[in-house]
């Protein structure tokens, strides 16, 4: 693509605050640097650590772009140096440390993913960042195999729809928790063999008669607070405990006996400020094992709703109440 415009539209945060603080502007349009594409922008997508950044809670990792944005889909629209694996006009997905709240984005090329067959541009700009965390803490850190036991919590977010369908479609038997009759009933229509309304029922009750008693292989949490210690009793033995957020605070008092009695692995980890060669090791494992899943139909980004580039603070309301099932994706005039 020769014709590259100099000026590009963008969403800017006009410092810390609500919704209201994200704003459409004029800005220069980014240059790939070695090793790195340019990616025209079709969707990005929204996520909850958009909503931190945005708030002042969670600052980008130094030499991160300031603008928001974890994942895009698009079209390649130059080639930084040393590329040679892809072309000008491919189709991809990928993996950001922010910027891409833009119509043009900047992506190392080592994390950018093919687009799966059968897959829109939408659908693909939801893709990076449920599976690029899912992949790395369910099945790398955690190891669950086929014909263990999985659970969830929030399993209609974009990690828990993600984590539902690739640990079913590996051979894994999942639960999930998630707030509401309805959302539960779509965690099932997912996969899960049983949604569990944290709102009205117990989920380490529910576990333990699922299991008969066992409790479940591999548990992924986003919540943290009281859920630490129930997750822990939830626990098979040899049982691993994976933390990647956690919206009840990160500080609790946990009782050691279990995991010492049970030989259980409490563990965690964030995905942004990873070095690219080990983000790129992730890609690498989600071309050979996961998106052959997705375009069987095995296992699909699930998008609850778009909105157009300019209505960034809209997306960010209707991702602070909540009521979303799947992901929220933004989308520029290329989608």
């Amino acid at each position: 693509m020769t014709d590259l415009p100099t000026e590009m539209t963008y969403v800017r945060a006009e410092g810390d605050g609500g919704p209201e603080v994200l704003v459409p502007a004029r800005g220069p349009v980014p240059a790939p640097g070695e090793g790195e594409v340019l990616i025209e922008v079709a969707a990005a997508g929204v996520n909850r650590p958009d909503v931190m950044q945005r708030k002042g809670m969670y600052p980008p990792p130094p030499g991160a772009p300031e603008t928001l944005g974890l994942e895009v889909a698009g079209r390649v629209a130059a080639l930084g140096a040393g590329v040679t694996d892809l072309k000008v006009g491919d189709q991809v997905c990928a993996l950001l440390t922010g910027g891409g709240y833009a119509e043009y984005a900047v992506a190392p090329a080592a994390v950018c993913l093919p687009v799966p067959e059968g897959l829109s541009l939408t659908e693909a700009a939801a893709l990076p960042e449920t599976f690029f965390t899912v992949w790395t803490n369910v099945f790398e850190r955690a190891g669950l195999k086929e014909g263990q036991s999985f659970l969830v919590h929030g399993g209609t977010s974009g990690i828990g729809t993600t984590a539902i369908q690739l640990a079913v479609a590996r051979g894994a038997t999942a639960y999930a928790t998630a707030g509401g009759p309805e959302k539960a009933a779509f965690c099932e229509t997912l996969g899960a063999k049983r949604g569990i309304d944290y709102r009205s029922e117990d989920f380490q009750a529910v576990l333990k008669e699922e299991t008969g008693g066992k409790g479940v292989n591999v548990i992924l949490d986003m919540v943290g607070g009281e859920y630490t210690n129930k997750n822990i009793k939830s626990l098979a033995p040899d049982g691993v405990l994976v933390q990647i957020a956690f919206m009840q605070g990160p500080k609790v008092q946990i009782d050691l006996t279990p995991i010492m009695l049970k030989r259980l692995t409490v563990t965690g980890s964030t995905l942004r400020a990873r070095p690219t060669a080990q983000k790129a090791k992730i890609a690498e494992a989600l071309k050979r094992e996961a998106l052959p899943l997705v375009a069987a139909g095995k296992a699909k980004p699930i998008v609850h709703a778009t909105f157009p580039l300019e209505k960034a603070a809209d997306a960010h309301r209707l991702m602070e109440e909540s009521s979303h099932m799947g992901k929220i994706v933004l989308t520029t005039t290329k989608a």
